[in-house]
């Protein structure tokens, strides 16, 4: 395995492995795993600025959103506080939408920098804590909400269920939300297939067990709007997946960690579910997302770091 304390990687770099030939094409050979950053507590949520050349990514616990500059490098704060923001994505209009952990809400951006609130309560009840996000062509956001930010002060405030932990399409012009599935222990990430038919979450409950696998379920989107043949994508075995993407050919890659060296970082599953590749990292891996100017470089958001790298492929088009 790689040896992280080295400034200098031989290739190819044994932290992308091939498990399956149908990954070998989507490694490039001299293309070594970054760590841009390093300095959260906890790092989530990646999001990439295209017409900025620029990242944004979450620090939970820290309470603040972080900037990633492609063109110098730097990283900046970009809002603090940030109401313990967790997961982000960009609406058609190319704005920014936040789940907030310690607000329990999702939000929007506007172009001037005010923040509308697009949702915080469901039926009568107060959100738990909104976790990530995905937005549909037609303009809806979808998004978790396990409650993370409720069970402890680290990443939000502690408080009381109101609602059970339900995954919702909102519509961000009226306000009107439905619960598309409430039968997952903790739906956390979740993201598109690339033409928009099928919906993946990860499911990183509390029940997770020996007996029973930690899961990526897959479910049929229906007329755009509902959800239905839910059922294991993948088995992550003894650890999680949290965030996710689909490249354009429809493979996942999924966040994966609380393992150990082996097993921590990206893993990269075909449309069939089959274990195909893996990106080692030095650490727990909490989400990804594609970027840079071709939509072609992988970046992962680690328990306290920021990496990157390019591969042969390039992430799903949103929205």
């Amino acid at each position: 395995m790689r040896d992280w304390n080295q400034d200098i990687v031989r290739y190819p770099d044994p932290s992308i492995e091939v498990i399956d030939p149908r990954f070998s094409q989507y490694k490039i050979g001299n293309s070594a795993v970054e760590r841009l950053w390093t300095g959260a507590r906890w790092a989530e949520g990646p999001v990439w600025f295209g017409d900025g050349r620029y990242l944004l990514f979450s620090d939970i616990p820290n309470n603040r959103i972080m900037r990633w500059s492609e063109e110098t490098g730097e990283v900046s704060v970009f809002r603090s506080p940030s109401n313990n923001s967790n997961g982000n994505t960009r609406d058609k209009q190319g704005r920014l939408i936040t789940c907030e952990h310690s607000s329990r809400r999702v939000t929007r951006t506007e172009y001037d920098g005010n923040v509308t609130v697009l949702m915080d309560s469901f039926e009568g009840g107060r959100l738990n804590a909104p976790n990530d996000v995905v937005v549909h062509p037609d303009g809806h956001v979808w998004f978790t909400d396990p409650g993370y930010g409720i069970l402890m002060n680290y990443e939000g405030h502690r408080a009381e269920f109101e609602l059970p932990t339900n995954v919702y399409r909102l519509n961000p012009n009226t306000g009107a939300a439905t619960v598309v599935t409430d039968e997952l222990d903790k739906p956390n990430g979740l993201c598109f297939s690339p033409d928009f038919s099928r919906l993946y979450i990860s499911d990183t409950g509390i029940s997770h067990a020996p007996d029973h696998p930690s899961h990526v379920y897959v479910y049929d989107v229906v007329d755009n709007a509902r959800l239905a043949n839910g059922k294991p994508f993948c088995d992550m075995g003894s650890g999680f997946a949290d965030g996710i993407r689909c490249d354009i050919d429809g493979n996942l890659w999924s966040s994966a960690g609380w393992v150990g060296e082996g097993f921590d970082g990206v893993h990269i599953f075909a449309p069939d579910g089959d274990l195909i590749g893996k990106i080692h990292l030095p650490e727990v891996c909490s989400n990804v997302c594609f970027g840079g100017v071709k939509r072609n470089r992988l970046f992962m958001t680690g328990s306290q770091s920021l990496y990157a790298v390019y591969v042969e492929t390039q992430g799903a088009q949103v929205p």
